[in-house]
């Protein structure tokens, strides 16, 4: 298995991806769903990506990225996040659209044309859906969050992250002013007070795809 394999960055970006909004690692059947793999293909790999010190795992135990195979996701969310940002800022692109091109886009590009993409940028530390951009060493700005599921009637933060899984879901949340950035008061299960204005009801998925300022 090459060492540059389009399958390992898969791998480690969606480890990578399940503990960036909460700390519980991945299971080996978790691994499977997401990339929509037989478990047995995903115990495979997952003794592979150990062996080349990418992983630490122990049998029917969940899986963690080492200080390596962080480093080597780190590098590939880099580059989608930062072609997402350029997407939605130089060509227009709508955030619900960008994910799918930059998937393809980010095995393409050299790391000259990707640190310029930055520099033109002003070298962004969030992408249009609110992920954290790593810096060219794999450091990613943080600040407290909650779920907004998990956020208390009355609790008041601005919008930190919406998920980009459902694009339709990301447009609805658009249309009612749920974007990044924006400040929202719960105001009850499933409804939001958005910048002090109106409350709004939210589609039924939408408060396990948004995280607020704790």
């Amino acid at each position: 298995m090459p060492a540059n394999s389009v399958a390992i960055d898969d791998y480690l970006k969606t480890i990578y991806h399940h503990t960036e909004w909460q700390s519980v690692a991945i299971t080996p059947s978790q691994l499977a769903a997401e990339l929509a793999l037989a478990p047995s293909t995903v115990t495979e790999m997952v003794q592979k990506l150990a062996a080349l010190g990418l992983v630490s795992h122990r049998p029917y135990g969940p899986v963690s990225l080492t200080d390596a195979g962080r480093a080597r996701a780190a590098a590939i969310i880099r580059r989608h996040r930062l072609i997402e940002t350029w997407l939605v800022r130089e060509f227009d692109y709508a955030w619900d659209e960008v994910h799918d091109e930059a998937e393809v886009l980010e095995h393409a590009i050299s790391d000259r044309l990707l640190e310029g993409i930055s520099a033109r940028l002003g070298h962004p530390t969030r992408d249009p859906h609110g992920d954290a951009i790593p810096d060219a060493s794999g450091t990613v700005v943080t600040e407290p969050f909650v779920l907004l599921a998990e956020a208390a009637i009355g609790h008041s933060g601005r919008v930190l992250r919406v998920s980009d899984r459902d694009p339709a879901l990301l447009r609805a949340l658009e249309g009612a002013g749920i974007d990044v950035g924006h400040a929202v008061t719960v105001a009850g299960r499933g409804a939001v007070q958005v910048d002090g204005g109106a409350t709004i009801e939210l589609p039924d998925a939408a408060t396990s795809a948004v995280w607020i300022t704790a």
